[in-house]
């Protein structure tokens, strides 16, 4: 095990000398899980005028306690003018509060004769206000560079006006298919032939980490053709993942592809699953490098693998905080299992009580059920030559995006 190397220097290695990629200017509209490149700073405050929390009254507080005539009537989207002394105002959630009126009291709580209404006492000032600039200040740093842009955040950039924006281009990636035996659905399998899991898979990651897939193609296993599909990733894509092929069989032929066309980085890691994983890069004709990473061809190696190494890479490339290291949890073990000399990444769902996370483990860790991981929430980190008995504390990285 002296030649196995750890995820800790694998991760180094594979984003050394990493430069985050250029940017682009696209529509709001089309902005979702893009990544900023360029700070936001408010130009609005938000909400820009004081406004009713609630469908009510708006009052000077110094009138509550008694009669008041209504003598005005304010609409969402329309413009208040100053209330007149000693009356009050029908307003409605979002109306503007006019001049003179301090706060809003709600319509269940006062009586009604016509165009008069009984206000309680003891209506503070503010009560049911969303002052200006309560969520935002004009001149306020908004997003940073870096921000993934989900839901929240792009109502947030919305809310400004903002229709356009400056981000990060997706990293272009070429997916790539070793292995004679590998075909893709729809065609009739053969004997000894196995359909294509990994393509539809790691393309879903991808996607959702924020890259592009631009080239899903099979590799046969000819060495020949190994070198020259890979030389022709290398020249379009930022990133070359190849899934099979970097183990030591005599049809394995990606690891001595890779050493002709650039440099291999990191080969075998001391992980289970995922043991034949290779990192490196790949020289281009104007000598610029595109990265290259290759998977075991066994989908739960695959599957942990991209969220280990993919995951951080494209979040490199993408100026991404967020997505360059997966949320660490604590949680109590709810299986028994021992390790041997490699690290294992098991496959567990998270249980959230009143005690705390608890951690179950799939009863089948074996790397070739691709199962056990549609429901895992979590991969469970058991370092090497450790057991493990219900209720020792275990750390788990969450399988999270942002």
């Amino acid at each position: 095990m002296a030649d196995l190397q750890s995820v800790e220097a694998a991760l180094a290695a594979l984003v050394e000398g990493v430069e985050p990629l250029g940017n682009e200017c696209i529509s709001i509209a089309e902005a979702g899980g893009r990544v900023l490149s360029k700070d936001v700073t408010a130009s609005l405050d938000v909400p820009p005028f004081d406004n009713s929390g609630m469908d009510g009254y708006a009052l000077y507080h110094g009138d509550a306690g008694g009669w008041l005539s209504v003598s005005q009537r304010i609409t969402a989207g329309s413009a208040a003018t100053p209330l007149a002394p000693h009356t009050c105002a029908r307003i409605f959630t979002g109306g503007e509060i006019p001049p003179g009126a301090d706060c809003v009291v709600m319509q269940e709580k006062v009586e009604q004769r016509g165009e008069r209404v009984w206000i309680p006492n003891d209506i503070p000032a503010g009560d049911n206000i969303r002052r200006r600039g309560r969520d935002v200040a004009a001149g306020d740093a908004l997003l940073g560079a870096g921000e993934r842009l989900e839901a929240a955040a792009l109502g947030h950039l919305a809310g400004q006006g903002i229709t356009e924006l400056t981000v990060r281009r997706r990293p272009r990636v070429a997916l790539l298919s070793t292995g004679d035996e590998i075909i893709d659905p729809g065609q009739p399998l053969a004997p000894g032939q196995l359909y294509n899991s990994n393509r539809p898979m790691l393309t879903r990651l991808l996607e959702r980490f924020g890259a592009e897939i631009i080239q899903a193609v099979r590799v046969p296993d000819d060495p020949r053709e190994t070198l020259r599909i890979l030389a022709e990733a290398a020249e379009v894509a930022d990133l070359v993942v190849t899934t099979g092929g970097v183990s030591v069989g005599e049809e394995d032929h990606v690891k001595t592809a890779v050493e002709v066309l650039g440099r291999l980085d990191m080969w075998r890691l001391a992980i289970r699953p995922g043991k034949p994983l290779a990192l490196g890069r790949l020289i281009r004709h104007d000598l610029s490098e595109a990265r290259f990473v290759g998977l075991p061809g066994n989908p739960v190696s695959g599957f942990v693998g991209a969220w280990l190494f993919l995951r951080p890479l494209v979040g490199a490339l993408l100026a991404c905080p967020t997505l360059k290291t997966l949320p660490r949890l604590s949680a109590r073990a709810a299986f028994t299992t021992t390790t041997g000399p490699r690290r294992h990444y098991m496959r567990v769902a998270l249980a959230f009580t009143d005690q705390g996370i608890t951690a179950h483990a799939f009863r089948d860790q074996n790397p070739s059920v691709l199962s056990s991981c549609i429901h895992a929430d979590a991969l469970a980190v058991i370092p090497a030559e450790t057991q493990v008995t219900p209720d020792d504390r275990i750390d788990c990285l969450w399988l999270r995006v942002d």
